[in-house]
């Protein structure tokens, strides 16, 4: 091709463009030349103290560690079936028949939504409520559990002292292992409650009652969804007696959790303290000392033997809640035990708004059932409940490590409802209503 005139050879052309580094690759269809225009980094050995940033830590062996480094009730719950025989585990766990009611709880707070505000001052977001006259924490109450010393060796006074260092109430069950002396012993500065079922053996209530009175308990909760025993068939298919006895697939579980049998082998035999003479299957304990023939009268009798706070645990009615408020209680727990009695009940979450609107100012009302976050506390005190009753939640800490399992548990809840609060815009806990909540 010819040169213009004045142009310079092709040999002496300086080319501004930079060619950066390239590969030929092979491709579908031949090779393919691959022009990479990445700058490259010059590289250069790391410095120990990055190195040691990124490097795993030490192994969580101790039972303190993997409790403190639990992130929720979940992880706990984990912790706990590792630990704990599968017998005593599923104790806890189970439910009655085919478990519905207590899937149905679980999925009823799965169907929470809230609404959240912006631009609200959540600087502080403070939990404490007021519940039958007196100040708490943060709006949770330890329920009843009974063979609570089967999960753990420390049981119910474990539970209390936690219970009185997070400022919420612990409830004492008439199937306790420990007498309701030894727990206000063990916190005397908590405030301790007391959960009665009435047995066919009247003075013997009475007795109960007394003994609950002089440990300074002046909140009684009367448990009225236990006519009989509800049908807990993992219980069944295990032959889970109390104390556990050793048949052949229980000592097969004793060769793979040995710290639980080590701990329960060791201590003070395990019975019952408020009850006794109790045959060894479960159903037979209830069926034989329960009284079915409880009916609203009876509370009368019970009022005039005690002078405290009076609550009623099990409601699963609009009619039967009306029905106790007019009676006079101080108290209603909205709950179906758990899912641990009658199958296919009431979901508790989804019938509290109605009870509260039934209720109206007569009577406060509690909620029971499926709470394992301090996100479902904020939900239920949302729709109406004045604080909210755990279970499993507590006992998922205490199987895992004994006493700092059940305070890690409170923990949780706290630093979640707070969590909670803050993300919804709302200053006070007390000023959580309908507005931020709802049901899917």
């Amino acid at each position: 091709m010819a040169r213009l005139a004045g142009e310079p050879p092709a040999s002496t052309v300086q080319s501004s463009i930079t060619i950066p580094p390239y590969a030929v690759r092979p491709g579908s269809f031949g090779n393919v030349l691959v022009i990479d225009a990445t700058p490259k980094q010059p590289r250069r050995l790391p410095r120990w103290r990055e190195l040691r940033a990124v490097m795993p830590g030490r192994p969580r062996w101790s039972a303190a560690q993997r409790i403190a480094g639990a992130a929720d009730v979940a992880g706990l719950r984990l912790l706990a079936r590792r630990r704990a025989p599968r017998m005593v585990f599923d104790y806890v766990d189970g439910a009655a028949e085919g478990e519905r009611s207590m899937a149905r709880a679980l999925e009823a707070f799965e169907r929470v939504e809230f609404r959240p505000r912006v631009l609200r001052d959540v600087a502080e977001a403070p939990t404490a409520v007021e519940i039958l006259g007196r100040r708490i924490a943060m709006p949770v109450v330890l329920g009843p559990t009974g063979f609570t010393r089967m999960m753990h060796r420390e049981g119910e006074p474990a539970v209390a002292r936690a219970a009185a260092r997070a400022g919420v109430p612990y409830t004492l069950s008439t199937m306790g292992t420990t007498s309701a002396g030894d727990v206000a012993a063990a916190a005397p500065g908590g405030w301790n409650w007391f959960q009665l079922y009435v047995v066919r053996d009247r003075a013997r209530n009475l007795d109960v009652l007394s003994l609950a009175r002089e440990a300074g308990m002046d909140v009684l909760v009367v448990t009225v969804d236990v006519p009989v025993a509800g049908a807990r068939l993992r219980d069944v298919r295990h032959g889970l007696t109390v104390p556990p006895s050793l048949r052949w697939r229980s000592a097969l579980q004793a060769v793979r959790h040995p710290a639980w049998w080590f701990d329960f082998l060791t201590s003070e035999p395990l019975r019952f303290a408020t009850v006794d003479g109790a045959p060894d299957d479960l159903a037979g304990i209830t069926n034989l000392m329960f009284d079915p023939s409880v009916t609203i009268r009876d509370l009368g009798w019970i009022r005039s033997a005690w002078r405290g706070k009076l609550l009623v645990k099990g409601v699963q009615r609009v009619d039967d809640a009306k029905e106790l408020a007019a009676v006079g209680v101080d108290g209603i727990v909205v709950s179906n035990h758990g899912g641990r009695q009658l199958d296919r009940a009431p979901t508790p979450l989804e019938l509290l708004p109605a009870v509260v609107a039934a209720v109206g100012d007569r009577t406060e009302v509690f909620l029971d059932g499926g709470v394992r976050t301090g996100a479902d506390v904020a939900a239920a005190v949302g729709l109406g409940a004045k604080a909210c009753f755990i279970g499993r939640a507590y006992l998922y800490g205490l199987m895992a490590g004994g006493e700092p399992g059940v305070r890690r548990v409170l923990d949780l809840l706290h630093a979640e409802l707070v969590r909670t609060l803050q993300l919804l815009g709302v200053g006070d806990v007390t000023e959580l209503g309908p507005d931020a909540v709802r049901l899917r």
